[in-house]
């Protein structure tokens, strides 16, 4: 029997065919949203820091693709055909985690560049209006996919709800360092804590590719979690 339809003798870890399906519809509408937020949030980014001639507003855009692709890996991962497939849910895992990977050396290094550079954007409004949306749009997303990840015993929506997580922490960075530039010339306090975030996105990738963090889960349809079920190292529930 599959790992992951029992979490206890007699208990269902995951919920009936047509519960499980109606949470994958969930899922698949959230990174569908998540997937055209990030387009618009992209292009917008990439917009304002070359008008703005800002490395970490260009570099926000270019990160908004890196998740955005994510998004699109959980939205194949749920499709219809996919909903029990323990292959689709290994393969979504490590596609997840890799996109970790991606973009903890690229914020590293634009953060990098830019304490080195000193590189002084200028101040922009744009950039200012897009990554404080960011910061109330990609919370609610990334908690909406980590609750149903626990109900569906999935790792790799636990990861791509972390993604959106880490997605809000950059905006709020960059939202610190643009308003301390426009009010006091703190061009520095975005690379800072852009450092900060490369180095849980590896910490987050390494948890992705292993499948930690998946919660036990017990009845989805209650919102319960079984006390003595539990996710093995593929992210998968083990009896």
């Amino acid at each position: 029997m599959s790992t992951l339809s029992v979490a206890r003798a007699g208990q269902p870890a995951t919920a009936p065919d047509d519960a499980r399906q109606q949470l994958a519809r969930r899922v698949r509408w959230l990174s569908w949203a998540s997937l055209v937020y990030m387009a618009l949030e992209g292009g917008i980014a990439i917009f304002a820091g070359v008008i703005a001639g800002s490395v970490a507003l260009i570099g926000f855009g270019i990160d908004s693709a890196i998740e955005g692709f994510a998004s699109g890996i959980i939205v194949w991962r749920w499709a219809s055909s996919r909903v029990n497939s323990e292959s689709a849910e290994k393969r979504a895992q490590q596609l997840v985690a890799i996109q970790f990977f991606i973009l903890a050396p690229y914020v590293g290094y634009e953060s990098v560049t830019a304490l080195v550079e000193g590189e002084r954007a200028d101040v922009s409004w744009l950039g200012i209006a897009l990554s404080a949306s960011s910061v109330v749009v990609m919370p609610y997303l990334g908690l909406a996919k980590q609750r149903l990840a626990d109900r569906l015993g999935s790792a790799a929506t636990k990861g791509e709800g972390r993604q959106n997580m880490l997605c809000a922490y950059l905006a709020a960075a960059l939202l610190v360092g643009l308003l301390g530039n426009a009010a006091a010339g703190a061009w520095w306090l975005d690379p800072i804590v852009g450092l900060l975030i490369a180095g849980v996105a590896v910490k987050e990738g390494m948890e992705a590719w292993r499948g930690e963090g998946c919660a036990c889960v017990g009845d989805p349809l209650a919102g319960v979690a079984a006390s003595d079920a539990c996710c093995d190292h593929d992210g998968r529930t083990a009896p």
